[in-house]
């Protein structure tokens, strides 16, 4: 296992505002570069932007300080653009990686020390599993995940990661540190096996369920589906016992991932009504934003707290035929975290927790429209790439039904290079639009 310090899978969720086309030119720095770096000053710069930990302020901070020179220079073209993504790979893939051989694992980081098991195929596998164990307080053994999940798993040529939290807390999986760890052996399984970036899925039973439904939300650009199984996001009650609602940060998140929910009414140990009342935000939320159009709700009876028949092959028959959408028309976000600065197509370096922001493409007007809740979106940003609208015609972009926006986007080098970071083509963009 190689040593050098990860680059985290939130690389790309942005640091500050790098670029906008409304950045007016008084706000520039005096060393802004009129050309890109040269070869020697490009390798230089990626050296110093994988040092960065993208999860941390400081880090964040330091990546924007380091490619705000290059704000203003626009993003390579042709071969020019393959050359610099060509050398990012190259410098992505000295990062740290995973053991190709052996099953059980321990994994050091800050101090800290977390096992996995790892299973399936590991040689050009045609999507990457990650199974949470169930558990709670005092109770963490990633064994058990690894026996239930990995046969079938490994019967659709995936390739498995059953990471044990960190911390036998009620919420492991949310846990600082122990999500921050799974988002990077995500991204070290696709630097290792070449996991394809559109085919990655979560899953979990009990504690697991929880863990897959709620970093499904929060990760939701990141995952092509996700399986919760006998486990529910936490519910916030009325002073009476009755459930008022689901935690912030994943009803919202959800539009756009396809998900099977799966409970027994009867189960002792995860009774329905957490999950039923998630049911029934979901159903709100779909009558007013729409989509949801791949949450499926799957509720038995007699199963009490085990899987359901056909156990964990049946529920990924559920998501297994599911690719990641990476430009949704239409997107629903509720920040949860503060380093997660970056989903889809929007950016914003320092989010508010537990905001809710709509923004909607019209391809056809070549235009995006930003909802937000009447509160602050102060440095929120639209990322933009050919895929997302043409960058060759005027765009337009209004925030709560005003005009905030209106031209041809200018692209940029540090746009560029910083979504780049981490080799997703889906999470690589070229142009920043300021929304507010």
């Amino acid at each position: 296992m190689k040593l050098a310090l990860p680059l985290l899978a939130a690389l790309t969720v942005g640091a500050l505002a790098l670029s906008s086309a409304r950045t007016p030119a008084s706000h520039l720095a005096q060393e802004d570069a009129a050309e890109p770096p040269s070869s020697k000053e490009q390798k230089a710069l990626l050296e110093a932007l994988y040092a960065c930990n993208p999860k941390k302020r400081k880090g964040r901070r330091e990546m924007a300080r380091l490619l705000e020179p290059y704000a203003s220079v626009p993003a390579p073209t042709g071969s020019k653009r393959k050359k610099l993504l060509k050398e990012i790979t190259k410098r992505w893939e000295k990062e740290r990686e995973l053991p190709k051989k052996g099953t059980e694992h321990w994994y050091w980081e800050d101090e800290r020390k977390g096992r996995f098991f790892l299973s399936g195929k590991t040689r050009k596998p045609k999507g990457l599993f990650i199974g949470l164990h169930g558990g709670g307080v005092g109770q963490a053994d990633a064994s058990g995940s690894f026996g239930s999940w990995s046969g079938p798993a490994g019967k659709r040529d995936w390739v498995s990661i059953y990471p044990q939290a960190i911390e036998a807390t009620e919420r492991g999986w949310t846990d600082t540190g122990t999500e921050e760890w799974i988002m990077d052996l995500i991204d070290e399984a696709r630097r290792t096996f070449g996991v394809p970036p559109d085919r990655i899925y979560i899953g979990g039973h009990s504690m697991g369920g929880y863990g897959s439904w709620v970093l499904g939300a929060h990760h939701a650009d990141l995952f092509a589906a996700a399986v919760p199984s006998a486990g529910a996001p936490t519910p916030v009650y009325n002073a009476d016992g009755t459930i008022h609602s689901i935690q912030q940060g994943v009803v919202p998140n959800l539009r756009n991932l396809p998900m099977c929910v799966y409970q027994s009414i009867d189960d002792p140990q995860v009774p329905p009504d957490a999950n039923q009342a998630a049911v029934r935000q979901v159903e709100s939320s779909k009558d007013t934003w729409g989509g949801y159009e791949n949450f499926e709700y799957w509720e038995v009876d007699g199963r009490g707290h085990a899987y359901p028949e056909g156990g964990t092959n049946a529920l990924l028959e559920k998501i297994e035929g599911y690719v990641r959408e990476s430009y949704p028309k239409k997107i629903v976000w509720q920040p949860a975290l503060t380093w997660k600065t970056q989903f889809y197509w929007l950016d914003w370096p320092d989010p508010r927790i537990g905001a809710i922001v709509i923004a909607e493409l019209d391809r056809e007007a070549n235009r995006v429209d930003v909802k937000s809740d009447g509160k602050s979106v102060a440095g929120l940003g639209v990322l933009l790439s050919p895929e997302v609208l043409d960058l060759e015609k005027e765009v337009v972009v209004t925030l709560d039904g005003t005009e905030v926006f209106r031209g041809v986007p200018e692209t940029s080098w540090a746009v560029l290079c910083r979504t780049a970071l981490t080799c997703d083509p889906g999470r690589t963009f070229e142009a920043r639009i300021q929304v507010k």
